[in-house]
């Protein structure tokens, strides 16, 4: 079969396409013919040693996809040869083929195609982590989104509508910000033209955001979170802006507001039931249309190079999805 493969720690330009041998499923696992793979910003911190996860090379990056399982491993119950499945995989889904746990895949209904199966296991799950979990966000809060048109900012302000929150989309252009009204933005700040804070007191006449939902870092962070409402809760998400900020911790004193964590992956490790129980409410939303994850671009598994390049270049709106 073929993937795409990490030979050396680097950019995307030290990838290779390469055939490898089908990968072999142990116990508890399953092998998957691969439909869809989506592309994540971690991908891109994978593959120059940045994460937090280091595989050991060589390895073939990608941690989600949609696909159909082609054989059981010993010990599974759960699924069987046919099914149709989205699975997180930590590492393998650029490839052809590949092996995930059994409790890491999800059956995925007709009403769902293999593109979006693909793409909404880690902006969404993350996201509904993060707002109904974490944050516990009640309809009428507001909620401001930073970096709102990409995978995750976009789920944010999806879910957000969806939970009955007033959501606030700040991007860095006119053109994202329209895509973000599209998915459930009430008021936008373009952070490319409007001071943040400017736009906040604006954007919620001056009292602030109950739920400030920041995946970027970087020098938005302390402006946003000197702004948070009375109680406000500011989730910590990612550093998509490269830099890791340094708050103030008197600013959480003077507001009464918490500093909270989501980090998706160690939530699916440590509380896997009630991960299942998540991802199970999100298919069921995105089936019935509630819910809508945005997949703007496909690409071939020779191509995948470029397609992590436009990720890092913040090029992508919504998901983008590698189709072997």
């Amino acid at each position: 079969m073929k993937a795409i493969r990490c030979v050396e720690w680097g950019g995307p330009e030290k990838l290779r396409l390469k055939d490898v041998a089908p990968p072999q499923p142990g116990p508890g696992e399953v092998r998957l013919k691969v439909h869809a793979a989506a592309v994540n910003f971690p991908d891109i911190l994978i593959i120059q040693r940045k994460y937090q996860v280091r595989p050991e090379l060589p390895f073939t990056p990608g941690v989600e996809l949609s696909g159909t399982v082609l054989e059981v491993g010993p010990g599974v119950s759960r699924l069987r040869v046919g099914m149709r499945v989205a699975a997180s995989v930590g590492t393998g889904a650029f490839a052809e083929e590949a092996v995930a746990r059994e409790g890491a895949c999800f059956a995925l209904p007709e009403a769902v195609s293999d593109d979006v199966g693909a793409a909404f296991l880690l902006t969404y799950g993350t996201t509904w982590h993060a707002l109904v979990d974490r944050a516990a966000l009640r309809a009428g809060e507001r909620l401001l989104v930073l970096g709102a048109a990409g995978g995750v900012g976009l789920a944010a302000c999806d879910i957000g509508r969806h939970l009955g929150a007033r959501v606030i989309a700040a991007a860095s252009s006119a053109e994202k910000l329209a895509l973000c009204r599209e998915y459930g933005a009430a008021e936008t700040i373009d952070y490319a033209t409007e001071e943040i804070r400017a736009g906040i007191a604006r954007t919620t006449g001056g009292e602030g955001a109950d739920v400030i939902y920041d995946p970027v870092g970087g020098d938005l962070a302390e402006p946003a979170f000197r702004s948070i409402a009375w109680r406000g809760r500011y989730l910590v998400i990612g550093f998509a802006a490269g830099t890791i900020p340094a708050l103030p911790l008197n600013l959480a004193l003077l507001k009464g507001a918490s500093l909270v964590g989501a980090y998706w992956g160690e939530h699916v490790r440590r509380e896997p039931e009630r991960h299942a129980r998540e991802t199970e409410e999100l298919i069921a939303a995105i089936a019935a249309g509630r819910l809508k994850p945005l997949v703007s671009r496909r690409y071939a598994l020779a191509e995948t190079a470029q397609a992590l390049r436009d990720m890092a270049a913040r090029q992508v709106r919504g998901k983008i999805v590698i189709v072997p």
